[in-house]
């Protein structure tokens, strides 16, 4: 189940992430391991998160590779390494939407997002180009923690595309 999309304005937001590059079919094994990294990291350096654990797409070609960042907000601005790279959540405005529903169910609520905002005459920061659609900001936010909440089916995700302009 999905909330009605909307429009909302943020504020720009420091991260740090694992970028990787991977098929969408292996998405499901490779990237979440990633997360639990991230976290790691942070707290080998005394740092929190700022938020939920996200998947950002920065390059999608759904026949070949994706190229995803798996992160976590921080606070302030902290320096990456070799492995973790530091970053800015563009401010803007994107397209969100809200949902309940195990993580397979994600493919069908991102349609309906894209669906909405062609419907409402939206443009994406995004540019179309020979290794796949290039995107300004397309996160996955997970707001639900797995260890708190294991019914994947319960499980709540926001959506959030970032807008041309």
């Amino acid at each position: 189940m999905s909330s009605a999309p909307e429009i909302v304005t943020r504020a720009e937001q420091p991260y740090v992430a694992i970028r990787t590059q991977v098929a969408m079919e292996d998405l499901g094994t490779v990237v979440p391991p990633l997360n639990q990294e991230v976290f790691a990291w942070l707290g080998a350096r005394g740092a929190a998160s700022a938020g939920a654990p996200f998947w950002k797409y920065n390059v999608i070609d759904m026949a070949a590779k994706l190229e995803i960042e798996a992160g976590a907000p921080v606070a302030a601005a902290v320096a990456g390494d070799d492995r973790v790279v530091s970053g800015v959540l563009p401010a803007g405005r994107y397209a969100t939407l809200t949902h309940v529903g195990h993580p397979s169910e994600l493919y069908a609520a991102t349609t309906a997002l894209r669906n909405w905002a062609a419907e409402q005459g939206l443009t994406w920061d995004m540019t179309p180009g020979e290794d796949g659609e290039r995107w300004a900001c397309r996160l996955e936010n997970y707001l639900t923690d797995p260890s708190q909440e294991p019914d994947m089916s319960k499980w709540v995700t926001e959506l959030a595309f970032k807008l041309a302009g």
